[in-house]
């Protein structure tokens, strides 16, 4: 297969998730450092999500015999002052991710690429429910204010973002963590 607009962007987007995944680490380890041991399992299992997001591009592009490039990852950010803070970070970082799967799904169809479009069908509805459980993470942290644990005991409480493992997801190169 040429390396077409789909193609390339689909290489990028390998980096994309990859970035997440360790944005969702550094988030992760400012929740432990805060002794908020909920938020923290949270985002860690986030940040293994990502990851697995990323590889399972990586397999798409292993199956299709398109190139793969394992690229580097910019600096994350590390410093925060409110748990609010991280999780507007994290809900931005989830709304540009679904923009990106849009774009790349844009691409697919309009380079004919049928099997692209079918692979993306799953990150489009991850990425709603992503958006929906992080927006959600977000107006309970605004009305818990000062009171870290108030959002503590929802997590804990809802379970949020731990769906298990979805058996109609691709598969990840390397297998899912």
């Amino acid at each position: 297969m040429s390396r077409t607009s789909f193609v390339e962007k689909l290489r990028e987007q390998v980096g994309n998730e990859l970035a997440a995944h360790q944005q969702y680490i550094a988030l992760a380890v400012w929740f432990d450092r805060q002794d908020l041991p909920q938020l923290a399992r949270h985002f860690y299992r986030q940040s293994v999500e990502e990851r697995n997001h990323g590889m399972m591009i990586v397999q798409y592009m292993l199956d299709r015999d398109l190139p793969v490039e394992i690229p580097g990852t910019p600096p994350v950010r590390n410093s925060f002052s409110t748990p609010v803070e991280l999780i507007k970070l994290a809900l931005d970082q989830e709304k540009q991710v679904t923009g990106q799967i849009e774009e790349l799904f844009r691409l697919a169809r309009s380079d004919g690429d049928a099997l692209g479009e079918q692979f993306l069908l799953w990150f489009l509805a991850e990425q709603v429910e992503e958006v929906a459980s992080m927006t959600t993470l977000m107006v309970i942290a605004q009305r818990a204010g000062t009171n870290w644990f108030d959002i503590e005991d929802f997590v804990a409480r809802e379970q949020i973002g731990d769906g298990g493992t979805d058996p109609s997801a691709p598969v990840a190169a390397g297998g899912q963590l």
